[in-house]
């Protein structure tokens, strides 16, 4: 048996893995709260993320009907990019701050000079740094928080510092390093210069983890927090990777020719291939998989973040917002939203809000305005399959996840606006899962280690038929002209809020 941590912005998922017959037998959840400002800070206590991490395994061995002496392995998936600052004795100096964090854009900006701009970052390091990416986190820290700044010992992502917290050690694997800006793709090694760009003492380049293969564990659980979690004293923790790798994974996603979309808080869209193809274009992310290639990737910052928002604002539950959006006809007769409530990294918006843009007196109804914001953030993902699709990367169907996933209306308006078919897995946590098979990657022993995870996934990842989404010609041809009508406004709107 193995247990998959998916630590994300809203909440902790666990679940139970027992890899022998692919089944999961139980899961559970806990949430967590986010600290918000206007200037685009957004960050948590990863404090709440170890009360959650225990609340959600307890509720996952409970569901399975398991003992945690049965657990042999762990496995963490984390949201990328958040930046945990640890002292000497190992304790959080400051609340982490988020991948959708974009208080750094300033820093982040003065970093890409540095660099040459996106062409000089893609150059040197295979991505362009973004805001919400860590390393401004870290020039941020140093000039808003000089006297924290000067006690950093550990420089951890948030899945190394669960990591962290479970054996004591400080390590990293690459993909999850990948989204540091700190990392350099093609080699995956850390870009210590640049570190030491931001302070020259080199305390930075000291203070960075170990970088481990993705089939490589940590090490055992600490006992006293096997002892917390009530699980296994001698099980083993896996490397684990950042949410988008352990996705990937726990979609079968670890070979050319699958694509995986996740509507989760952010949208995101990621295709696996064996070699590092750098894309010209700035917004996709290169970044190395958690299964031996890499994974280019894009993230949009706003999807039920967005859609949730219209939610709250008209009091709907997640079923009459649903009813409302199959109400209003596409276009949503003519209203459209860019969604970019907390600026946008694809399209590069950084400093953009959002807008709601042709109302009248006739079409700014509650069907209309759902209908509208459920289109605008689709639209950016399409948005960014455009962007992969030039760089040589096709796929013929779409491995749709995350929680939107989970609506028929939403998987028909993706199916649609994208033109491609697309499928749900069975188990739509994949993240979790994702890290649960890499738990039982870790463990296994022999040369071939793709064709043992290939095993596993085939093993653990099954698709529900019952999802099959077909797009429709003629609704994706009339989406077609409203998106065109969206990349008008976006290129008006990037004109007067440069990235």
């Amino acid at each position: 048996m193995y247990l998959g941590i998916d630590c994300g912005t809203q909440g902790t998922k666990a679940l139970v893995l027992d890899a022998d017959s692919g089944q999961v037998l139980g899961a559970g959840s806990a949430s967590h709260s986010l600290q918000s400002a206007a200037n685009g800070r957004r960050e948590q206590q990863p404090g709440q993320w170890l009360e959650a991490f225990e609340q959600a395994t307890r509720q996952a061995l409970a569901a399975a009907g398991i003992r945690g002496e049965q657990i042999l392995g762990i496995g963490v998936s984390g949201q990328q990019h958040g930046l945990v600052l640890l002292d000497e004795q190992g304790a959080v100096l400051r609340p982490a701050k988020l991948w959708c964090d974009t208080e750094s854009t300033p820093e982040n900006q003065r970093l890409l000079e540095h660099l040459g701009g996106a062409a000089g970052s893609l150059q040197r390091l295979g991505v362009a740094i973004a805001p919400g990416y860590t390393v401004s986190k870290l020039l941020w820290t140093r000039e808003q928080h000089p006297e924290l700044f000067a006690r950093i010992a550990h420089i951890l992502l948030p899945h190394d510092y669960l990591n962290h917290w479970l054996t004591g050690r400080a390590c990293s694997e690459y993909g999850d390093a990948s989204g540091s800006g700190y990392f350099d793709v093609r080699t995956r090694q850390w870009d210590g210069a640049l570190l030491d760009f931001i302070d020259p003492s080199g305390r930075l380049q000291r203070a960075l983890p170990q970088l481990l293969e993705p089939d490589q564990p940590v090490g055992p659980i600490r006992p006293q927090i096997a002892e917390r979690l009530g699980l296994n004293p001698q099980a083993v923790v896996a490397s684990g990777g950042g949410d988008n790798m352990m996705g990937a994974i726990g979609t079968g996603n670890i070979r050319p020719g699958a694509i995986t979309m996740s509507l989760g808080t952010s949208g995101t869209l990621y295709a696996y291939s064996e070699q590092p193809m750098i894309s010209p274009h700035a917004q996709v992310a290169t970044f190395c998989s958690s299964s031996g290639g890499w994974l280019p990737l894009i993230c949009t910052m706003n999807l039920t973040s967005a859609t949730g928002l219209i939610q709250q604002l008209l009091e709907l539950d997640i079923q009459a917002f649903g009813a409302l959006v199959e109400q209003a006809p596409i276009g949503a007769e003519g209203l459209l939203m860019l969604p970019f409530f907390n600026g946008e990294r694809v399209p590069a918006l950084p400093n953009a809000r959002a807008s709601l843009l042709g109302m009248d007196s006739d079409n700014l109804t509650r069907a209309n305005l759902c209908r509208a914001v459920v289109e605008g953030t689709s639209f950016g993902l399409r948005y960014g399959l455009d962007l992969l699709r030039a760089s040589g990367l096709q796929s013929q169907t779409i491995r749709l996840i995350g929680g939107a996933a989970k609506s028929p209306v939403w998987r028909q308006v993706i199916a649609d606006i994208m033109g491609t078919p697309l499928v749900c897995p069975r188990q739509t946590e994949a993240a979790a899962l994702g890290a649960a098979i890499q738990a039982a990657w870790c463990l296994t022993t022999g040369a071939d280690r793709q064709a043992q995870l290939a095993a596993l996934c085939e093993r653990c990842v099954q698709l529900d038929a019952s999802t099959q989404t077909h797009p429709d010609p003629a609704r994706t041809a009339q989406y077609e002209e409203v998106y065109q009508h969206y990349r008008e406004q976006v290129s008006r709107l990037a004109e007067h809020n440069p990235a």
